[in-house]
């Protein structure tokens, strides 16, 4: 699990491909990996990945075919920078939104304006995905937790305050960008237990 607080900004260093996808291996930046092992799960762009070897300032990753399919992970190559965020630990303070790292679908950025020092985004989600989407509710974009301000079908807007700015990629976001979503799990939840409800299932 994650928070969607992202930690720092890595690169990826390298892609080569393998027989069931590709390998990545991803510069960490300001990212700790002194408590990282083998194994552990590091959110990359909101897609969680397990970390496979460890360097002093960069790590590796397997990705399968069905996370390139659906996500931008796909379309990744050396030099792209991506958001970082290590599994959150039992105790850990809970500063955005529970996060699962699996990615729901991938969105569209259509808008991009100034308002002030903030920067408002309007973005599209896949269809299937537009009904988890609620006014002031939690979403997850490249791994980052935002509050949606207003939602028009399949459309909404966010907004985003000088520190996301520089603290993540949103801040190099231009129009056309595609980015992975994830949807608040709650709303995930809430429709499987109205589903139960209405088909008495278990």
């Amino acid at each position: 699990m994650f928070t969607g607080i992202v930690a720092a900004m890595g690169a990826v260093l390298e892609r080569s491909a393998t027989g069931g996808g590709c390998r990545l291996r991803i510069a960490a930046g300001a990212l700790d990996l002194g408590d990282v092992d083998i194994g552990d799960s590091i959110a990359v762009n909101g897609c969680c990945l397990t970390a496979t070897q460890l360097e002093a300032d960069s790590f590796f990753a397997d990705v399968s075919n069905e996370t390139l399919r659906c996500t931008t992970l796909g379309s990744v190559e050396p030099g792209r920078r991506v958001n970082l965020e290590k599994a959150m630990r039992v105790g850990d303070r809970l500063g955005g939104h529970l996060v699962s790292g699996h990615v729901d679908g991938v969105g569209t950025l259509l808008k991009r304006e100034n308002d002030g020092d903030n920067l408002r985004l309007k973005l599209e989600a896949p269809a299937p995905l537009a009904k988890y989407i609620a006014p002031k509710g939690s979403i997850c974009v490249d791994g980052t937790s935002l509050t949606v301000n207003e939602v028009n079908g399949a459309e909404f807007g966010v907004n985003i305050i000088p520190h996301t700015q520089a603290e993540t990629i949103i801040g190099q976001y231009r129009q056309g960008q595609r980015v992975n979503l994830e949807a608040d799990q709650l709303a995930r939840y809430l429709e499987r237990l109205l589903q139960c409800g209405e088909t008495g299932a278990a």
